[in-house]
């Protein structure tokens, strides 16, 4: 919901804005860390400790939680029966008259091609190896929420799944405080709140997954090879059990593969080709603020959190079935089964096994050389996360989004606060102050510069909202917004020609010190969702949500959003500002300057 009224009502009228010389008026730019952060170092984020959380656990009822690591002993329990049984069944006749009637296989056309083409060996390595980067750089994002939900209102007791302690009391806990370490053999990059890099890697290597699955679309279909793929009869079920039985039993089903897989083989692969793949890239763009905020009907039905929660599924069932796939290649005859996939032959020779040998070399070294490279060259992962994803997230760069979606009943009754507090003595002057004496400073390319105090904003134009907040870490929250939109602001100051950018300053100072702020682009700044928020859920905004002012740009993800602003300036290009990457996290963690998906 968006409305926009009159100025709020008042005994006084509203005080005209102080217009002050622009040659007098000082940027903010002095106030900057320009500190060069090229490594990740002892000093990253601020020396930002080390923090593990707790081993994985999911919600029984309301308030029980149930720790995973049981299930390794009791899987072990479980694997071991369904073994006797599986024997046992075995012995009896109207199994074995089963077995006979369905032994293991659906029939194939006469034109089903046999054998494998060299496109899909090459096809099937691509794929595990950019698989390798993707689910590292996943946990790697998980970890920095190490929280998972149904609901977009992410909050305590809300969480199906979490990897860390329950959300303590303290009113001022952050989200950045709630992050993780994962050991950087498991996490890519593995250090804590490296979730910048890791969505390049994420990101980045998804965009060459998916290149690569849509060639594979294309070749299995005008080759032929989908119908070893998709299950053309109903006896596949009847066949898939009795496959079961014969793996369960330890009595392997004869190994076929070369011409037509048995039916366990053939669900397990349809459903990672045609369901599993094409979910991740659904799931992954149902947590893109900007398409959420544009189509509504996306967050409706695959609301950020529920993308979210598929997701992991999708990340689970890849890993299970890499394990369980890799586990019966070299259990049901190594040499025949790696001589298909690798060497596109059908004998036990060697051939297939060198290859195969070979590749693991490479993907080894990836996966040693993935976390060290990228703590030491980040700069260079940045810049090639986003020559990667940047045309596709620059798609979505110009998504202008209409207001309507939420009413007052969406709103969350917890909201994250995160970033680092201001405790500098200006800010708490101010503060103490009730912010009488604040003053909003105007300035760069404009024709109009301006201080603006709170009386004077609040006399403004009024623009209200209801919105949904997208955290990069994963979280999201509903709350309601009063404040001045920022059209509102860009009519007073008149940006000349040459302003391209929009640099937002905080009183609050970023990780490593200097001030944090951030750059957005001009023509975002005429979009009916962003706006400057000086109230929230119809009260005065909070010390811990950014008082007394804090942008909303609903097109971006909340780090973007600026908390605690004491500063605009219009710019030709943020290049000439901080480190020249866009904003503070850009500088000095490696986000990037714009990140709508």
């Amino acid at each position: 919901m968006s409305t926009s009224a009159g100025p709020v009502p008042s005994d006084l009228p509203a005080p005209a804005p102080d217009v002050v010389p622009e040659a007098v008026m000082k940027s903010f730019r002095s106030e900057l860390s320009v500190k060069k952060h090229d490594v990740i170092d002892r000093d990253w984020a601020g020396g930002i400790p080390a923090q593990y959380g707790v081993a994985p656990r999911i919600r029984i009822g309301h308030s029980k939680w149930f720790n995973l690591l049981w299930f390794i002993p009791i899987g072990f329990v479980i694997l071991v029966a369904a073994i006797a049984v599986a024997r046992g069944l075995r012995t009896v006749p109207a199994v074995q008259d089963f077995m006979t009637t369905y032994p293991g296989q659906s029939e194939l056309p006469s034109w089903a091609p046999v054998g494998f083409p060299a496109w899909l060996g090459w096809q099937h390595f691509l794929n595990a190896f950019f698989l390798i980067f993707i689910i590292r750089s996943g946990w790697q994002i998980l970890a920095d929420h190490p929280r998972l939900y149904w609901t977009r209102h992410s909050g305590p007791g809300k969480n199906w799944f979490r990897m860390q302690h329950p959300i303590p009391p303290n009113p001022l806990y952050t989200a950045k405080e709630d992050s993780i370490t994962l050991p950087a053999g498991v996490g890519l990059p593995g250090r804590r709140h490296t979730i910048g890099l890791a969505r390049w890697w994420h990101l980045g290597v998804d965009t060459l997954f998916l290149a690569n699955g849509i060639i594979f679309y294309v070749l299995i279909f005008s080759t032929g090879q989908w119908v070893r793929l998709v299950p053309l009869h109903w006896d596949v079920i009847p066949n898939s059990i009795s496959v079961a039985i014969q793996y369960l039993s330890m009595n392997w089903p004869l190994e076929t593969g070369w011409t037509n897989y048995n039916s366990l083989q053939l669900i397990a692969y349809f459903i990672t080709v045609f369901i599993a793949a094409p979910l991740a890239l659904i799931t992954g763009l149902g947590m893109s603020p900007a398409l959420s905020t544009k189509f509504h009907w996306v967050s409706r039905v695959l609301s950020i959190q529920v993308a979210r929660s598929l997701h992991f599924f999708v990340m689970v069932w890849f890993v299970v079935f890499i394990v369980i796939h890799v586990t019966l290649v070299m259990a049901t005859g190594a040499l025949q089964n790696l001589n298909h996939m690798f060497a596109m032959r059908d004998d036990d020779s060697w051939a297939g096994f060198w290859i195969f040998a070979a590749s693991m070399v490479v993907m080894i070294v990836g996966w040693g050389a993935a976390s060290p490279a990228t703590r030491r060259f980040p700069r260079v992962i940045q810049k090639a996360g986003y020559a990667l994803i940047g045309p596709a997230q620059r798609l979505f760069e110009h998504v202008d989004a209409k207001p309507g979606q939420y009413t007052e009943k969406d709103i969350s009754p917890y909201f994250w606060h995160n970033g680092k507090y201001p405790d500098s003595d200006e800010y708490q002057r101010l503060r103490d102050g009730n912010f009488a004496d604040y003053r909003l400073r105007i300035n760069g390319l404009v024709d109009n510069p301006v201080e603006l105090d709170l009386v004077t904003l609040r006399g403004l134009d009024h623009h209200e909202q209801i919105t949904q907040h997208f955290c990069i870490q994963g979280w999201s929250g509903v709350a309601k917004w009063g404040g001045v939109s920022m059209q509102t602001i860009v009519d007073l100051v008149r940006p000349r020609p040459e302003a391209k950018w929009v640099i937002f300053y905080s009183f609050a100072d970023g990780s490593d010190g200097g001030i944090y702020y951030d750059a957005q682009p001009i023509e975002q700044m005429s979009y009916d969702l962003t706006m400057l928020a000086y109230d929230m859920n119809d009260e005065t905004l909070s010390y811990g949500h950014g008082a007394p002012l804090r942008l909303r740009n609903e097109v971006q993800l909340g780090f973007k959003m600026v908390k605690w602003i004491k500063g605009i300036e219009f710019v030709e290009h943020f290049a000439e500002v901080g480190g020249g990457h866009g904003g503070y996290n850009n500088d000095h963690e490696f986000f990037g300057y714009s990140q709508s998906i």
